[in-house]
């Protein structure tokens, strides 16, 4: 080992900085408190202070920094969506990943590949058509192709899928990327951490008080915080999280599962998602096939992974590609969708004065991390709904004004 290094590596003047702070205790109080340090909690955090201005605040979380859905899911990121609300919203999220890594000072592995939905039927490539021209409105570039097109890209898919399901075309959406997802949240909390901002892991918030329609405090097992606003980004536990303020919403939760296989060399370059067959692949730059599926079928607040998603993925995935016979799966795990009746989030003001939530995520929420930082913050700091989120609030389930996502966001992608 060169004494150079060696030089550098034992002076603590040289020392590479901490990541973000470990306070030794709460504060008695804040102008804001997160509750949920996963993506949209760090990066509502992040866009609080370097914004707005407000840097009191506090992330906490019962579990670790970026331990729930923003650990758990396939880091797709795309803007194809099918309601003009979903399609303005999710390519303001594209534009701000493709500057992330610079802005945060911090590698994110942003890769654009080129998403395919595949359609195996004629049912599903006039869904196709009509998302292609919804998009082409708001100038997201999405267009339909051939079979001959998605066989140019990925010459090692099975057209035929086994002569089960044969492709009848694809939306080919351009800007399709990946990022890393352990990146993103690391990347925003140490940005947050710098400009003031403190992240309390292992720290379980077991109630919110309220008085005369107003949040005035957070209880956690480590204390208790006077706050008079209080963000709610907690994805699977929003159910819990709203019933310490007397709130109801149609969110359902739902184990949304996904595996990885060993890995290979390069040879997948584009994100291929199928609606029919329930599946959607990509390959990260280590080599790993990352596959995910839809939402389970029964609704369950857990975790927990099983053999029966496994051996189905595994089936659909040899329809489309049966070379794959081979490889090894070597790791799955499950995340807690949040899922709403239209498949769109609930964002923004509540009845409660001073609490906002960010939910209602189902399969989707990781590739909205930057646009809900974005749109979070400016409502939290101006307590008025940013622009982009006032079709999704919560209130819409009672005026029945759903906005029918689900074409777009059925499976878990």
């Amino acid at each position: 080992m060169p004494l150079r290094l060696l030089k550098y590596g034992f002076k603590r003047d040289h020392a590479e900085p901490r990541y973000f702070n470990t306070p030794a205790a709460l504060k008695d109080s804040y102008d804001v408190v997160i509750v949920g340090a996963g993506g949209h909690g760090l990066a509502c955090a992040y866009n609080l202070a370097h914004y707005h201005g407000i840097t009191r605040i506090a992330v906490v979380d019962r579990g670790y920094l970026g331990g729930g859905n923003t650990g758990r899911n396939t880091t797709i990121v795309r803007s194809n969506y099918l309601t003009p609300e979903g399609v303005r919203f999710y390519d303001r999220s594209v534009q701000i990943f493709k500057g992330l890594s610079a802005e945060l000072d911090f590698n994110l592995f942003y890769s654009e590949r080129g998403h395919f939905t595949l359609a195996h039927n004629e049912g599903t490539l006039r869904t196709a058509r009509w998302r292609a021209e919804v998009n082409k409105h708001y100038g997201v570039e999405s267009e339909v192709v051939g079979p001959d097109d998605v066989k140019r890209a990925c010459p090692e898919i099975d057209l035929g899928c086994g002569g089960r399901h044969p492709i009848v075309g694809a939306l080919y959406h351009a800007p399709g990327a990946i990022v890393r997802h352990d990146a993103v949240a690391w990347g925003y909390a140490r940005q947050a951490s710098a400009k003031g901002v403190e992240i309390f892991q292992n720290t379980a918030v077991t109630g919110i008080e309220t008085s005369n329609g107003r949040v005035t405090g957070v209880v956690t097992d480590r204390g208790r915080i006077k706050t008079g606003k209080v963000v709610s980004a907690t994805a699977g536990a929003t159910p819990t999280i709203l019933k310490m303020v007397d709130l109801e919403s149609p969110i359902e939760i739902y184990p949304l599962q996904a595996c990885v296989s060993e890995p290979m060399k390069p040879w997948l370059d584009t994100i291929i998602v199928s609606g029919s067959l329930h599946v959607y692949v990509s390959q990260t730059a280590r080599g790993e096939l990352v596959m995910g599926a839809a939402v389970d079928p029964a609704e369950l607040h857990s975790t927990r992974s099983s053999f029966e998603f496994v051996t189905g993925i595994a089936d659909q995935m040899l329809d489309l590609f049966p070379f794959l016979a081979g490889v090894k799966i070597v790791r799955q795990w499950a995340g807690m969708a949040d899922m709403t009746p239209d498949f769109a989030p609930v964002m923004g003001k509540t009845p409660v004065a001073g609490f906002y939530l960010d939910a209602g995520w189902g399969t989707w929420g990781f590739k909205a991390t930057p646009v809900c930082g974005e749109t979070m913050a400016y409502t939290v700091a101006n307590d008025r709904n940013h622009e982009l989120i006032t079709g999704f609030g919560l209130d819409r389930f009672e005026r029945f004004e759903m906005l029918g996502e689900k074409g777009a966001a059925a499976v878990g992608h």
